[in-house]
């Protein structure tokens, strides 16, 4: 009865990844710019366990896939030829100053506009056009010839993209974990983590297994990312064909509508407290968004993208971009909170804190 292609089977596994995403996300308001948010205005290392987490669970679980169902994971992006180190810094350094301007990334964007954020459609709009515009635009010309600097790329050979040491990587982020939590049970409470973490892994599967056998088009070995993605689905809604249905693209949208389902149940979340603080909110989701759109594409991936998704291969260049992410964010968050620009209108305590209890509330 559905005798359906492998591409499309591709994409509504696509779909469904998007639903459980944002559902997940949703339901706990999973964010790694809200993570670094919490601890410079309340301390709070919920989100930030749960983050950690999310990176331990995707590159298990991504190790298991990969070496079970004999997944090439250096042929994804990550591991692109001619890497420019530099280029992926400056580019981590842009988009992790922009998620803490626009108040979100580019996977958080999606979630808060999908549960009633109007501002954040503003970011989207702007991720998604810079973009394009440094992949195909007029950003292309200005930035190519630093990217594919021949010089910087050869600085950068000096240091192979190697795939480092499953068990150091694992070994410092597990000591990471034990820190934001202090207390070993809380380690249960983490389980949107856990879930995204499977996404992950679960992506690397739909693309990397299943869409390999494709023969009515390439399937791209790729996992969940979400600043390309976006771009490409305003191209395929602003200039419409239909081979433009993507992977990435179903996941965007799959996203949306599992988060709107989502805060029908979970409605405890509202972003309508930052209205009333004085930031110029629209400035800030234009210049956030383009921001993260230009540098989303120079380290080759987002939080998520490269935090998660390129961080499961134990690329060494995914290290350099997440860490260019967060040091930059926190930078930036510092700066914006001595200003009174760091908007927040719920805290996020540990469960057992009775201290801070209720947990969800407006500040």
């Amino acid at each position: 009865m559905f005798d359906l292609e492998i591409y499309e089977i591709v994409n509504i596994l696509g779909l469904l990844i998007g639903i459980a995403f944002g559902v997940i996300a949703q339901k706990n308001q999973f964010c790694f710019s809200g993570s670094i948010k919490d601890y410079i205005l309340t301390k709070s290392t919920k989100r930030g366990a749960s983050v950690i987490m999310a990176m331990i669970i995707a590159i298990i679980s991504t190790t298991i896939v990969a070496n079970y169902f004999e997944i090439d994971l250096t042929k994804s992006a990550y591991f692109k030829n001619n890497i420019n180190y530099f280029a992926i810094i400056a580019g981590g350094l842009l988009f992790g100053a922009g998620m803490m301007i626009a108040d979100g990334c580019s996977s958080r964007s999606l979630v808060k506009y999908a549960q009633g954020d109007s501002n954040a459609l503003i970011t989207l709009i702007f991720i998604a056009i810079f973009a394009y515009a440094t992949t195909k635009g007029i950003l292309y010309g200005v930035l190519d010839p630093f990217i594919n600097n021949s010089f910087l790329i050869e600085i950068s050979s000096k240091i192979q993209n190697f795939q480092m040491n499953i068990f150091v990587v694992l070994g410092i982020l597990l000591a990471i974990l034990f820190y934001l939590i202090k207390r070993v049970r809380r380690v249960f409470s983490l389980f949107d983590g856990v879930l995204i973490g499977l996404l992950i892994s679960a992506a690397w599967f739909v693309t990397g297994f299943l869409g390999q056998e494709s023969m009515e088009r390439v399937i791209d070995l790729t996992g969940i990312s979400f600043v390309y993605p976006s771009a490409k689905a305003l191209e395929l809604f602003t200039y419409y064909e239909v081979n433009e249905l993507s992977f990435g693209v179903s996941m965007v949208c799959g996203v949306l509508a599992g988060t709107f389902a989502m805060s029908f149940i979970n409605k405890k979340y509202s972003f309508g407290c930052t209205s009333g603080q004085n930031i110029n909110k629209v400035k800030y989701n234009m210049i956030g968004g383009a921001l993260m759109g230009t540098g989303g594409i120079m380290a080759i991936g987002c939080t998520v993208g490269q935090g998660l998704t390129g961080l499961s291969t134990l690329a060494f260049s995914s290290a350099l971009a997440i860490i260019s992410i967060f040091i930059s964010a926190v930078i930036t968050g510092n700066i914006l909170n001595k200003y009174n620009k760091l908007p927040m209108c719920f805290i996020f305590e540990w469960d057992d804190n009775d201290k801070n209890k209720p947990i969800d509330f407006q500040i």
